[in-house]
């Protein structure tokens, strides 16, 4: 399956607790998109938060974080994993 790196460019009011209740929500809305959301990384002074994500497609990926809690990505790119 793809997989897709999403970043979110600036989240207001960006906390390490906000953002870990947002990928909770996502573990609990993914299974029905098939998608798997696997790892968050974040910068509270900036509102930055990357997300990567096992996707069908990016459209998938968009509408688990839309469904979970509406802060959909400024922008979702495939990436390959290197070793």
């Amino acid at each position: 399956m793809p997989l897709y790196m999403d970043i979110h460019k600036h989240v207001e009011g960006l906390t390490a607790e906000a953002v870990k209740g947002a990928h909770e929500a996502d573990l609990a809305t993914q299974e029905q998109f098939n998608v798997r959301y696997l790892q968050y990384w974040f910068d509270e002074g900036t509102g930055k938060v990357f997300c990567l994500v096992e996707a069908p497609n990016a459209e998938a990926a968009a509408e688990v974080h839309r469904q979970a809690h509406g802060l959909v990505a400024d922008e979702i790119i495939e990436v390959k994993q290197g070793s």
